[in-house]
């Protein structure tokens, strides 16, 4: 287990005098008993090594959780592509066809459907890795109790299942465009980077939220309303235009703003994401996965007392 604790190391004789440990007291760091080529570390190194150290683990756990999604189910894996149609179906009747939601005809060739489904893709990625890894602790807690078990893994595996669905219902949507709008574009390659960088951000998010719900059991309840919030102040249902100028703040510093755009420019325009939305989006992702991990490494020593 990686610790903070501070290190003596005793090698020669003129620390014998200087440096007295017993087994009552608190070892700390003496001036004449610091070797200069003590190994440092920076803080989190250890945790992160952890993880990649237990890519066999992750793979095992994504396929366990991407099985028993679809164990005994007829249709299997194709569930994972109905869903999101359904939903993409109900709001554009609701928007699209009943209020009829103007849209100009530079924003996904002026097809509403299109343009909301666009959108509404990495929000459903982000929302499901967030929504089921809140409760994946108390879900795993079988493992974390009664076997040495990595449980940070648990939010990664999590969304990379829930990535597999994901690349299939992108690939119906390019396939639709490319039919639709009769457009074909490489720029395609460049989705699984903001993917990336949106994985980044929910497992940082989720590490602090599932970690929480060990000690708090209504985080899981706070986190649907806020996801409920946060989806209906993010671009998908309308264009950035139509937001009110006093909420275009609360647009800006919105992260998946920028997924969305990203994802927009390359399957509806063809173009490349904007340097400027991959530099914020990744500054965003970054920290939050940085102080994410961070939290869980010291919130996890007391879980296999509480589960």
């Amino acid at each position: 287990m990686d610790t903070l604790s501070p290190v003596i190391l005793l090698s020669s004789d003129r620390c014998s005098e200087t440096c007295r440990l017993t087994t009552f007291k608190v070892a700390v760091k003496v001036n004449s008993c610091y070797h200069p080529d003590l190994p440092k570390r920076l803080p989190g190194s250890y945790f992160l090594r952890n993880l990649i150290g237990c890519r066999a683990l992750i793979f095992q756990l994504v396929k366990r959780d991407f099985q028993q999604r679809y164990v005994g189910s007829a249709a299997g894996w194709i569930w994972g592509m109905i869903h999101p149609l359904v939903l993409l179906a109900s709001y554009w009747f609701i928007f699209g066809y009943i209020l009829k939601v103007p849209l100009n005809k530079n924003l996904g060739g002026g097809n509403y459907v299109l343009f909301l489904f666009a959108g509404m893709l990495p929000w459903l990625l982000f929302n499901e890795t967030l929504s089921r890894s809140t409760s994946s602790m108390q879900d795993q807690a079988n493992l974390i109790t009664k076997t040495v078990f990595p449980s940070e893994i648990v939010p990664i595996s999590i969304f990379l299942s829930a990535t597999v669905s994901h690349f299939l219902t992108v690939m119906l949507l390019f396939l639709v465009v490319a039919f639709v709008l009769h457009q074909v574009t490489f720029w395609l390659l460049l989705l699984p980077l903001c993917s990336a960088l949106l994985g980044l951000f929910a497992v940082g998010l989720s590490w602090i939220t599932s970690s929480l719900q060990v000690y708090l059991r209504d985080t899981v309840q706070v986190v649907t309303v806020i996801l409920t919030f946060w989806y209906w102040v993010t671009p998908i249902m309308l264009p950035e235009s139509s937001f009110p100028a006093k909420t275009h703040l609360i647009v800006v510093l919105n992260p998946i703003t920028y997924v969305t755009r990203c994802y927009r420019n390359v399957l509806l325009y063809a173009a490349p994401p904007s340097l400027h939305d991959l530099a914020i989006l990744g500054a965003a992702s970054a920290c939050v996965f940085v102080l994410g991990g961070l939290f869980f490494r010291h919130m996890k020593r007391g879980f296999a007392d509480v589960l």
